[in-house]
């Protein structure tokens, strides 16, 4: 494995990112930052509008109170001529030190220019600021309309002054840059408690790591759930459920490991001693005997390896699932006529209740049969010569059932639990088997989302029910 060293930059700035990626440190900061700028975004961009508001405003009543000391400067002579003489407070009111050029007009009713600059753009309403261009200058404009005693019927004037942009401008970026840096503080001073707020805030989570680790492989009691916030208990419980079930898993596996041990141990001894017994025999029908009991033996031994291989591939997460659509009744058809020849050979009766529709389910196609086969030889080997044995299929609305009823001894209502235990036989029972038939019916059913139910069948003997989802 190599470190980040021996890598080139490139790599080495993947890889830092691809860490920074996966942290949830690094997430959870980035999510407040990255919401944190948005909203100072918006809000920066707001407060320019705002800055520019305010200038325009400011600069508007500058614009309007300088025109009202010009229109109050105009005056009639005595010969009836109107004149103005240009008032110096009116034009420095403008002077801040950014270098703003005034332009200003004041212009009779009837048209005639008193004083100022001709051409000047006329705004369309008066005491609104409006933005032109006068001599390739950009320039927020004013009009007044402002009486004049002493002129008869047009004894109106309109003042208009403009003013450049310069001051005007320089305000609006005065108060945008004091609102950025008052962001930009908020957004630094955010951050560090954010920082802060992350580390005391993943501190349980990260004494939950350590209390993880420094376990034992053998270690699986539980956490306790109170080391961490309210809303990470139920990950702690999560996790003491899986050590649980982890638990029950290893304690099952080794009870199974133990039971096919001893289940085992007797047969292959008993073949053991048969095969040592076959070799010394001189007499060829003592001999041919302790042959047929090897063969015996060793057909017991096969069959039980035969049915751990099918319990260990039955239990949960052994093998990957498979959703397969099969027909309970083509397949029970096809399991009976495998079985046909040993229900002969032992003088039972073996028959299939099932109609001619078929009745499709999802699952594990072979474990399905698998499963039905055990249920079959189950009944088969507790039925006496001469008794009878039923495989039924059949539909009850949703749900998909299969049925295997036999003329046997039954199982004791009190032991009906028990059975489905592996390894587990009923004492007294004369035919040879393992304990694993209907442990391996329970594991099949289950994984396909089923029940299986024990019963007294019509003629005494043991019926199962198996339900399963039907499509």
């Amino acid at each position: 494995m190599r470190n980040d060293e021996s890598l080139p930059p490139q790599g080495r700035l993947r890889g830092a990112i691809a860490r920074l990626t996966s942290s949830l440190r690094a997430q959870l900061f980035a999510w407040v930052v990255l919401t944190l700028i948005g909203a100072i975004c918006i809000n920066l961009y707001l407060s320019f509008r705002s800055a520019d508001i305010t200038a325009d405003l400011i600069t508007d009543h500058t614009l309007l109170a300088s025109a009202r000391v010009i229109a109050e400067a105009v005056h009639v002579d005595p010969g009836g001529t109107v004149q103005v003489d240009i008032p110096p407070a009116a034009l420095e009111m403008f002077d801040t030190g950014y270098g703003d050029r005034v332009f200003y007009q004041v212009v009779t009713a009837w048209g005639n220019l008193i004083a100022g600059y001709p051409g000047l753009p006329q705004p369309r309403r008066q005491q609104v600021g409006e933005d032109a261009v006068f001599r390739s200058d950009y320039v927020r404009l004013m009009l007044l309309n402002h009486p004049i005693v002493g002129l008869g019927e047009d004894s109106t004037i309109s003042v208009t002054v403009a003013v450049t942009h310069n001051s005007q401008y320089a305000m609006r970026r005065r108060l945008w840059l004091s609102d950025f840096a008052k962001q930009l503080g908020l957004v630094l001073i955010a951050g560090l408690v954010t920082i802060v707020g992350l580390q005391r805030g993943l501190a349980p989570v990260l004494r939950l790591r350590d209390a993880v680790r420094e376990r034992g492989r053998q270690r699986l009691d539980p956490l306790e759930p109170d080391m961490v916030q309210s809303e990470l208990r139920p990950l702690v419980h999560a996790l003491n459920d899986h050590m649980e079930r982890v638990q029950n898993q290893m304690a099952a596996q080794r009870r199974f490991v133990s039971n096919a041990a001893h289940q085992l141990r007797t047969p292959l001894a008993l073949i053991s001693t048969q095969a040592s017994v076959a070799a010394r025999e001189n007499d060829n029908a003592r001999r041919d005997e302790a042959l047929q009991a090897l063969r015996s033996s060793t057909r017991q031994v096969t069959r039980l390896a035969s049915q751990l291989l099918t319990l260990s591939r039955a239990e949960p997460g052994s093998r990957r699932p498979r959703n397969d659509t099969i027909d309970l009744v083509a397949t029970a058809r096809r399991v009976l006529e495998t079985l046909a020849e040993e229900a002969l050979r032992h003088d039972i009766d073996l028959g299939l209740e099932a109609g001619d529709a078929p009745v499709h389910v999802e699952g594990d196609g072979l474990m399905l049969r698998e499963m039905l086969v055990n249920l079959v030889d189950n009944a088969l080997r507790y039925t006496p010569a001469g008794g009878r044995v039923t495989v039924g299929v059949g539909r009850n609305g949703d749900d998909a059932l299969l049925w295997v009823e036999d003329s046997g001894p039954g199982i004791p209502e009190a032991e009906r639990a028990q059975v489905f235990e592996r390894f587990y036989r009923i004492i007294g029972t004369e035919p040879e088997g393992s304990g694993l038939g209907l442990a391996i019916v329970r594991e099949v059913v289950d994984g396909a989302g089923g029940s299986v139910t024990l019963g007294d069948a019509a003629e005494g003997g043991l019926l199962v029910t198996v339900k399963l989802p039907a499509v």
